[in-house]
């Protein structure tokens, strides 16, 4: 077996290199083929056992298990390996830079910083064994997309509990927000310009819909959630008409709820069409149609689970203070590992510029995220 490195940078500068840009968001995109072949040839000789999952050719996601001597806790940590694009940034971004405590390249920070913390603290955990329970790496594909890698790995396979390391700036992160995405259809009556007894504008009529939309956003400040917030509700496209001299017969506004816990796809579908029925009831000449789109579950974890204590403990340690407990109003795959009934929460490193011209992590927090992932598998799977 080789030697395992105390060190995640080295590992972290192999995986920036590594061009793995979701194809599902720049088209041509290298996908996670090449570091998923990376990490599996780092991985094996390390005692992991590794599983290639790839029901999307070239899309594959890693599972990597290191087989426990039985009767312990199993633990998943779970990491994308895909990345957005690549145009735009300041400099090479498959070049990893080190200055001013950082390391600099595209996915630095979100998230090949958190693959190297929790494969060089898994190879570390398993080295120093023995361990009774299974330590699981799950490198998933397309998370910054449709989280396809996830949902084909929770087919095949669970844990105990899981941590999921996305960057979190060393704060426990217990819940997030979820997200449903609705497009609704104001439907008018297409007509010449100059015949308004013929024509229902179809615009206009959505000028309501969107004043009902902004009043409910301002109900929803009234029920804020104690980490997250309040939900809240957005018309992010609208698109209408054909030409200047024509009434438009149809107005198409998309509609996304950021929602909280408790709250699902379902119930804000009731809320939505209650908005609409009402204003069908009030308003001359209004017709719609409604259609359910992408939607995601919030998460939030019980702050008593036994992986939160545990891993809270060891980042106390390790930080030489209690850790931040927060909550992010982003989604992530924690929503899709509570679903299937793995407890879980995010903890990750420290650093910026996720998803802009200059990203990079700090390399101290890499440092430190590593230790407290190695401490809270060896003490979780023991």
């Amino acid at each position: 077996m080789p030697p395992i490195s105390p060190d995640p940078v080295p590992l972290l500068a192999r995986l920036i290199g590594i061009d793995s840009v979701n194809p599902d968001l720049v088209p041509g995109g290298a996908g996670e083929g090449r570091i998923a072949d990376f990490c599996a040839g780092w991985l094996a000789p390390r005692g992991f056992e590794v599983h290639r999952l790839e029901r999307r050719p070239g899309r594959p996601s890693l599972v990597a298990v290191a087989r426990g001597t039985g009767g312990g806790r199993s633990l998943m940590l779970n990491g994308h390996l895909d990345t957005v694009g690549l145009g735009g940034y300041d400099g090479d971004p498959l070049e990893p830079e080190t200055r001013d405590g950082g390391m600099f390249g595209r996915g630095a920070f979100d998230m090949k910083g958190g693959i190297a913390a929790m494969m060089t603290a898994a190879a570390r955990a398993v080295e120093r064994g023995p361990l009774r329970g299974d330590v699981i790496l799950a490198c998933v594909a397309d998370e910054e997309h449709g989280s396809s890698g996830t949902e084909e790995v929770l087919e095949a396979f669970t844990a105990d509990a899981a941590v999921v390391t996305e960057p979190s700036h060393l704060e426990v992160t217990l819940a997030h927000k979820g997200f449903a995405w609705f497009e609704v259809e104001i439907q008018g009556r297409a007509a010449h310009g100059s015949r308004p007894d013929l024509g229902v504008d179809a615009i206009a009529k959505a000028g309501h819909f969107l004043i009902a939309l902004e009043e409910w956003g301002r109900l929803l400040e009234r029920a804020p959630h104690p980490r997250l917030g309040p939900g809240t509700v957005h018309a992010s496209l609208i698109r209408g008409g054909e030409e200047a001299s024509t009434y438009p017969a149809s107005c198409r506004i998309t509609v996304e709820r950021r929602t909280l816990p408790g709250e699902s796809a379902d119930s804000v579908h009731a809320e939505l069409t209650a908005i609409l029925d009402g204003l069908a009831s009030g308003v001359p000449d209004f017709r719609y149609r409604l259609h359910r789109d992408l939607h995601r579950e919030p998460f939030e974890a019980d702050p008593e689970a036994t992986i939160v204590r545990t891993l809270t403990r060891h980042a106390e340690a390790v930080l030489g203070r209690p850790p931040v407990i927060r909550a992010e109003p982003f989604w992530t795959d924690c929503a899709l590992l509570d679903r299937a009934g793995i407890p879980c929460l995010l903890f990750g490193v420290d650093g910026g510029g996720a998803h802009s011209a200059t990203e990079w992590v700090d390399v101290v927090s890499l440092h430190q995220v590593t230790d407290v992932l190695t401490r809270t598998v060896s003490d979780f799977c023991s």
